[in-house]
Order: structure tokens, then sequence, then C-alpha cells
């Protein structure tokens, strides 16, 4: 398993709560839903570590 990285995140209450209830809603934890969202928004944006083959960003030009 890959290491994790902790950090601080801090959001209002309102967000908080309705994420803790999104969370609950899908039997995740806090944590696992944020980590759900934004792997899932990563792989969207095509920026997902897990797929890429090399470090170049898709709107900068391969000039190799």
């Amino acid at each position: 398993m890959a290491a994790k990285k902790s950090f601080v995140l801090r959001m209002d209450e309102a967000t908080y709560a309705a994420l803790e209830k999104w969370a609950a809603d899908e039997f995740r934890s806090v944590n696992g839903q944020l980590e759900w969202l934004i792997d899932k928004m990563l792989r969207e944006a095509g920026r997902s570590p897990k797929n890429q083959k090399d470090n170049t960003r898709k709107d900068e030009p391969n000039t190799h």
C-alpha cells in the first residue's frame, strides 16, 4: 500500500455536514469520501497519477 500524506483541511460546518451525510449514504468515512472524490476528479481531468505514463501535462506541447 502506498504511503499516505496527512494534511489539515478546513471547511465551513454546512459543507462538512453535507459531505458527512453523503459519505454515510455511501457507507464511507468522510476521509474515504474525500479520497474517492479527489481520485474521481483527477481521473476525469486526465491528471490521475495512477494513469500517467510520464510527467507531461496534457495542456503542454510535447517537444520530444
